[in-house]
């Protein structure tokens, strides 16, 4: 009898063992990883641009969803690389995180580019958002589509200049070129200096982001001639898409996400990335990408590897066609 009763409570014992750390684990599982201090995130261009204000929408969200701030950080030059830098010697703690383009997979491409591909450097987070660009003359500039500008520029007492300021942007202008070999490539360093140059007749078109063209659009300075989109987007209904246009080369959407450094724990990762997806369902954060012409993503981190797996396949292959200068 002795010994049935201590059999009883070694199993009660083990039982209790069992539901108190089955609880324990559903009440880690529903803890997930929060900041207890300021967060940061990096945009290594210049501000201003679709590339920050669509960071800094997602920052308040995460504001008001953390209670805790998230600042976003410009730290423009050498096409992105001094912000990418300054996330990848970040710790890996949760603190720190980089806004980056396709563009980013294209450094290690970049004529002397020396040191580690900073992709490798880096984890994927969430791509938060995707906007088509847009193709932009000067108000003088002869062709309401890109072929008629086109047309325009072969028989044009000067070479046309076209300028863009990111690196995927330039490698399709050197598809067009095939097209067009009398133009010159203008390689800018912010989207400032090339707004202010294509509103000046300095430059004829331009390759570049919604967002910096909108106001001189409605002022009549440019007029965009083209998207770099498969379809018309809503906010340029008017306009023709490169597939349209007959310049499926030219055919190339833009991806904006969030990455962390390499080392950083697969937890604040994975949280982290479930708070972006959410926050992007905010309808302000909606409005605002709506209004530059963006449509939401919110992808896993697995989601988001294979997308940049796949686009560095893709843009490396049309660097081994066409260098970049």
């Amino acid at each position: 009898m002795r010994l049935l009763q201590t059999s009883h409570s070694a199993i009660a014992l083990c039982a209790s063992l069992f539901f108190s750390c089955l609880m324990a684990t559903a009440a880690h599982a529903q803890t997930a990883w929060k900041p207890d201090r300021p967060v940061t995130l990096v945009v290594p261009y210049s501000p201003g641009g679709g590339t920050d204000v669509m960071a800094r929408q997602v920052a308040k969200v995460l504001t008001r969803r953390w209670n805790q701030a998230v600042n976003v950080e410009n730290t423009p030059g050498a096409d992105g690389l001094i912000g990418t830098r300054r996330v990848i010697d970040a710790k890996p703690d949760g603190y720190t995180f980089l806004v980056q383009l396709p563009s980013l997979v294209l450094n290690r491409h970049l004529p002397g580019f020396k040191g580690v591909d900073p992709v490798t450097q880096l984890l994927p987070v969430s791509a938060y958002s995707v906007l088509s660009g847009v193709y932009v003359t000067h108000a003088s500039i002869p062709g309401k589509t890109l072929s008629e500008v086109v047309q325009y520029c072969k028989t044009a007492p000067k070479p046309c200049t076209f300028g863009t300021t990111e690196n995927t942007a330039r490698l399709r202008l050197q598809m067009l070129a095939v097209e067009l070999p009398s133009m010159i490539v203008v390689n800018y360093k912010g989207g400032g200096q090339l707004i202010t140059d294509l509103i000046g007749n300095n430059l004829n078109v331009a390759s570049m982001g919604f967002t910096a063209v909108l106001p001189h659009m409605q002022s009549g300075q440019v007029k965009v001639v083209m998207t770099s989109g498969r379809q018309r987007t809503p906010v340029l209904p008017d306009v023709q898409s490169s597939i349209e246009a007959g310049y499926p080369q030219l055919t190339g959407e833009t991806w904006y996400g969030l990455f962390a450094p390499l080392g950083t724990p697969k937890p604040i990762i994975d949280a982290v990335s479930a708070e972006v997806r959410e926050a992007i369902k905010d309808e302000g954060v909606l409005k605002s990408f709506a209004t530059l012409g963006a449509s939401p993503i919110g992808n896993t981190p697995e989601e988001f590897a294979k997308l940049i797996r796949e686009e560095s396949d893709r843009l490396t292959e049309l660097v081994k066609r066409f260098p970049i200068q």
